[in-house]
């Protein structure tokens, strides 16, 4: 028997291992984390399909996503990254991720990890949605548009409130599985 799933990812394997695996279960690690803040940040204006096919190239290139080692990449690194053909070759995304994870340090240092402020945002639990099918699922909501505010407040660089919410979505903080869907319950 097969299991229902949510629609959007319905006929890619790929899409449907992200899906099955990894969408929408509660991400604690500073490390993790960081990794979907970048990933959420390439992917502005692209379709998450286009990052996810490109992620591990992402892994390589950037040091598997160590923050403390992209916050000290200079103009040689940045200039290497933007020849990289396996990732998005976005100067302004390239300089936001190395002023990201400046920023993340120094978000960890003030609140002990990224995690505690950020899963601050709903209270340290999910947020548990009732979507019926996929597209019903908001892009933003006022959440979303506090945490990017206090983010872009703090120094972070491509977390408008729709990337925002889409990470939020990624890491667990919001649970938007359509009810019908196998994971629904799961996560």
């Amino acid at each position: 028997m097969t299991k229902h799933k949510c629609a959007w990812c319905i006929g890619d394997e790929l899409y449907e291992a992200y899906h099955d695996n990894e969408w929408g279960v509660p991400v604690y690690n500073d490390h993790e984390l960081f990794e979907f803040l970048v990933l959420e940040t390439f992917q502005a204006g692209l379709s998450w399909i286009t990052i996810l096919r490109k992620r591990e190239n992402f892994r390589l290139a950037l040091d598997f996503f160590d923050y403390k080692k992209i916050a000290n990449y200079n103009d040689d690194k940045k200039a290497e990254l933007l020849q990289n053909a396996g990732i998005i070759r976005n100067k302004l995304k390239v300089n936001a991720t190395v002023t990201n994870a400046q920023v993340f340090i120094k978000v960890q240092e003030e609140f002990g990890s990224f995690s505690k402020y950020i899963w601050a945002f709903v209270d340290e639990r999910s947020i548990k949605n009732k979507v019926q099918h996929y597209k019903e699922a908001p892009a933003n909501t006022p959440l979303s548009d506090a945490l990017s505010k206090d983010l872009k407040k703090r120094g972070f660089k491509f977390v408008g409130s729709t990337v925002m919410y889409a990470f939020m979505q990624a890491t667990g903080m919001v649970n938007d599985h359509e009810v019908g869907c196998f994971r629904y319950n799961e996560v």
